[in-house]
């Protein structure tokens, strides 16, 4: 008697072994490589948006051709010589060698939609997005460099928190990132992060929602400790949504949820805004407006017709 037999050709990690092909973690459906590329990494099916690596990030974002990174050579030290199962500096080289990357975020100057801006991208599959010295030291040359030239700073955030191979040196980041977003504040030079999944830790607990807007992608875990850790911890069980960024937006953490098919253009007009209406791209951009003069740029300005609105006497408007 014939029987029926069933095969589940997915790996447990969420892949298949069908080429081409891939099984998305959120709604099981098969998904074509190719589409799923062209799709941005969202799945057309249901919304789930995949983990992107800093280049695919850039590649996003940026306009061709415009990307010029910074601080590509910075490496981290050994200062604690510290070893757990294995060496800390056996553990970045094999992240070096995994990635291509020298740390897990990249810096640099770009144009999103014909607009200049300093953009940081983190990378969770370096060491998990950890933030360790270097992390810290190339977040503070970011927003140096977006003083100097008056660019707005767009940070993309995806960190398992500090780096505890480092110990309290990797604590300290959170105060000198901290800092970094007052100086951001005083030039005033606008500063915006895009927080994806997973933010967490010491990242999420500083300069990741000190920023003028926070955005985040839907989905995306947002948190300093994660809930298994914490219904470990308090014996109790936690919403389902706990942590996620439709709960936190809810709760007034973050500022907006934004698809990433229309984060770029989203991006630009949230950076327009917060330039005091500087022309972006739904609009002709000119050299001239895309910089503004140092010390005296489109956000000064708009601040200033603010105040001057505010002081002036109601009888001017009185018909």
């Amino acid at each position: 008697m014939a029987q029926q037999v069933s095969v589940d050709i997915s790996r447990r990690n969420g892949s298949t072994d069908l080429p081409g092909a891939e099984s998305c973690p959120s709604c099981k459906q098969l998904l074509d490589v190719g589409e799923l590329e062209a799709n941005l990494k969202v799945c057309y099916h249901c919304g789930h948006h995949f983990r992107l690596n800093a280049s695919e990030r850039i590649a996003q974002l940026v306009d061709a051709g415009t990307w010029n990174e910074m601080a590509g050579n910075l490496r981290s030290a050994d200062p604690l010589d510290f070893f757990d199962l294995r060496p800390y500096p056996e553990r970045i080289e094999e992240a070096e060698f995994a990635t291509g990357f020298s740390e897990a975020i990249r810096i640099g100057t770009a144009r999103i939609h014909k607009m200049d801006v300093v953009l940081a991208v983190m990378d969770f599959s370096f060491l998990g997005g950890s933030m360790g010295s270097v992390v810290g030291e190339m977040f503070w040359r970011a927003a140096e460099t977006a003083i100097e030239t008056r660019y707005p700073l767009v940070v993309v955030c995806a960190s398992g928190g500090a780096r505890m191979q480092e110990g309290i040196l990797s604590l300290m980041q959170m105060a000198k990132t901290t800092c970094a977003v007052d100086m951001l504040g005083e030039a005033p030079v606008p500063f915006v992060t895009v927080l994806t999944n997973p933010t967490t830790g010491g990242v999420m607990a500083s300069f990741a929602t000190l920023a003028d807007v926070i955005i985040s992608e839907p989905g995306a875990l947002l948190c300093f400790s994660g809930p298994r850790i914490i219904e470990q911890t308090l014996k109790e069980k936690l919403a389902a949504d706990f942590g996620l960024a439709e709960s936190n937006l809810a709760h007034g953490q973050i500022d907006m949820i934004i698809a990433r098919p229309e984060l770029k253009s989203r991006l630009v007009q949230i950076l327009g805004m917060l330039e005091g209406g500087v022309a972006c791209a739904l609009q002709p951009l000119w050299e001239e407006e895309a910089r503004p003069a140092r010390g005296g740029g489109t956000f000064a300005q708009a601040l200033g017709r603010i105040k001057a609105f505010a002081n002036a006497s109601w009888r001017s408007f009185k018909r």
